[in-house]
């Protein structure tokens, strides 16, 4: 049998990736597409595919090797194929690399690498990419300028060749949120030794914080925050959800759990159909509103690495058990690592729930191009005059913050109020 070497594929502007799991050992079976290792990159987790259908005959990597684009990952003896074909990118790595990518070589032989002084290839030109065809980085570091809307063409790299690096991006970045009005620079927070004072341990930041640090002191900076509170009644919506979450336990196929929150989501969906302007983005030259005719619905998932947001799309279009199911699907990747790119953007609107945790209120940051956030924290029972006596009532703190800059309090207030109505009464998301 032919014995076909498996490399790490075009994995983007990544070097020395760590290996953080091997899936597969000599003499197992493997199919076409089966995932071999799993590497970890600042961005998100990849797996390496098997080009072709047969044993596994060596495995060469071990966890903790890091490895680049062209390394010898393991070796296959091919089941009755006469060649192998390319290895597809990851989903990680196909959302990361541009569109003008070249597609990965032949696991056969390890791909060339780009001299070091060509510049990297440009975008495909569109309305949802700027023009970087002059600069000179990698396709990670493009993603990022255009998540964080730096131009790159104004950036001088401090990296080999004049490369442009992320930290140059983090600099830049540091640079516009100190241009506030007048020209002051923001003053820096002064270093400290602090081993003067006593032991100390320094612990790097995980790999999600590293990348949403940026930017939320981005949308922080750039977005003027105001945040408004309200409560609604939710004795009867509680008691509709507990129904719900019985019978969902009780599925026999799959049984799945029905939290608050997806009825929360339709609430919302429905609120923001009535509030159009809170669906909206600002324009990238802020003298207009971009009304999007999709509901794209944002949820905070709370790790062990940090927060991460996952995207639940059409939320209109879908009911609560539905959302219901979506929602633990996309909980259990985002706790595994294992979310996709699409599956972390294109969200008009992000709720926060803290309700599990605690608190009585907290003001969440406006998830830019977003100009609204919907904060919950945890629901308490009290006393609520009903005209005759005090009745007690299950109450929920809802906490919105939003860019002044589009939405102003009066607004903000209708909307809480609409919103509290629709949850106390679900009927009428039907409306």
């Amino acid at each position: 049998m032919a014995k076909i070497d498996v490399n790490v594929p075009d994995i983007g502007d990544f070097k020395d990736v760590p290996v953080i799991e091997v899936l597969v050992k000599p003499g197992d079976k493997v199919k076409v597409d089966q995932s071999l290792v799993t590497l970890e990159s600042d961005k998100a987790t990849m797996d390496v595919p098997s080009p072709i259908a047969g044993t596994v005959a060596d495995v060469v990597t071990k966890v903790g090797d890091k490895v680049s684009m062209g390394v010898l990952i393991a070796r296959i003896d091919a089941a009755g194929a006469d060649a192998a074909p390319s290895p597809s990118l990851p989903a990680a790595a196909k959302a990361e690399a541009p569109a003008s990518a070249a597609p990965p070589a032949a696991p056969s032989a390890a791909p060339a690498a780009p001299p070091p002084s060509a510049p990297a290839p440009a975008p495909t030109p569109g309305p949802a990419k700027p023009d970087f065809s002059g600069a000179f980085a990698g396709p990670a570091v493009r993603r990022l300028a255009r998540e964080l809307d730096i131009d790159l063409n104004s950036i001088k790299g401090s990296g080999e060749k004049g490369r442009i690096t992320k930290e140059d991006i983090k600099s830049a970045l540091a640079r516009s949120a100190g241009a506030v009005a007048g020209g002051g620079a923001l003053p820096a927070v002064p270093a400290v030794d602090f081993a003067k004072f006593g032991p100390i341990e320094t612990v790097p930041l995980s790999r999600i914080k590293r990348i949403s640090g940026p930017r939320l002191h981005a949308s922080w900076v750039n977005v003027p925050h105001v945040t408004h509170t309200d409560e609604a009644d939710i004795t009867d919506l509680e008691a509709f959800r507990k129904t719900l979450d019985e019978d969902a336990k009780k599925d026999k196929s799959k049984p799945y759990r029905v939290s608050l929150l997806p009825l929360l989501m339709r609430a919302t969906v429905a609120t923001l159909k009535a509030f159009p302007t809170f669906n909206a983005a600002l324009s990238p030259a802020g003298d207009a509103l971009i009304m999007r005719r999709y509901w794209h619905i944002g949820v905070a998932v709370d790790t062990a690495e940090g927060l991460v947001v996952a995207v639940v799309k059409d939320v209109d279009q879908k009911g609560v058990i539905e959302l219901a199911r979506e929602l633990g699907e996309l909980s259990e990747k985002a706790r595994a690592g294992k979310l996709a790119p699409a599956e972390m953007q294109g969200a008009t609107f992000t709720i926060s729930s803290l309700g599990g945790i605690g608190g009585t209120a907290f003001t969440p940051i406006v998830n830019a191009p977003e100009v609204a956030i919907l904060g919950v924290v945890r629901s308490r029972t009290a006393p609520v005059w009903d005209g005759a006596a005090f009745q007690p009532r299950l109450m929920l703190p809802l906490c919105l913050s939003y860019d002044h800059r589009v939405i102003d309090g009066a607004a903000a207030a209708r909307f809480m109020r609409h919103l509290g109505a629709v949850v106390e009464d679900m009927r009428r998301v039907i409306l």
